[in-house]
């Protein structure tokens, strides 16, 4: 019963929903493409449910040809969460979303839907924001992250913004510098730099 709740709220209010903003479903994953990204969501149901509980998750993507053929990929066209570029579970990009959704037989179901589809919208608008691999780069290095640490430097150098890796590089290790594991990521971001000719100022 609890599991035909979860069918028909896909098929009945986010699969519209989504289709009037450019995504087409495939199983329980979403997908646009635009200008050689794909945007993703995809609607991850928990191992733990039971005929009395149903929770799921919201996992959001974003998958970039030029990132692939940085990491010698093969380019897909429907890629898995797992091979996204940018990835996050809704909570980070809507405010108001829990990380775990849930149905059961309290749940009050317009309250989760009028939540869901909010949630979706700020998505979209988030996803409107990024719109090549550039941006997916410029939001790890403003973390900065150490997530795609090498494409990051890649892009960067190949399109000659030696100051914006240069800056990378330093944030990365003033965030990481006293880690053990960053004499690790140091030594593989350093060959980067080499490859393209430019030196750090390791003081």
């Amino acid at each position: 019963m609890l599991q035909q709740l979860f069918n028909e709220l896909i098929k009945q209010d986010l699969k519209p929903f989504l289709s009037a903003r450019g995504f087409s479903k495939k199983s329980l994953n979403f997908y646009k493409g635009i200008d050689g990204l794909i945007y993703m969501i995809n609607f991850q149901k928990s191992s733990g449910n039971s005929a009395d509980n149903v929770m799921f998750y919201i996992n959001c993507g974003i998958y970039s040809a030029e990132l692939a053929q940085i990491q010698s990929k093969e380019i897909v066209k429907a890629p898995h969460e797992a091979e996204c570029h940018f990835r996050a579970r809704i909570g980070e990009l809507a405010g108001l979303a829990p990380d775990r959704f849930t149905i059961a037989s309290d749940t009050d179901l317009d309250e989760l839907r009028t939540t869901l589809l909010s949630a979706l919208e700020e998505v979209n608008q988030f996803y409107d924001t990024m719109t090549s691999a550039r941006s997916i780069v410029d939001y790890y290095t403003a973390g900065p992250y150490l997530h795609l640490g090498e494409e990051n430097f890649h892009l960067l150098l190949q399109s000659n913004d030696v100051a914006a890796a240069k800056q990378y590089w330093y944030a990365l290790r003033e965030k990481h510098g006293a880690e053990k594991r960053w004499a690790i990521f140091e030594k593989k971001y350093e060959a980067i730099f080499d490859k393209y000719g430019v030196e750090i100022d390791k003081r």
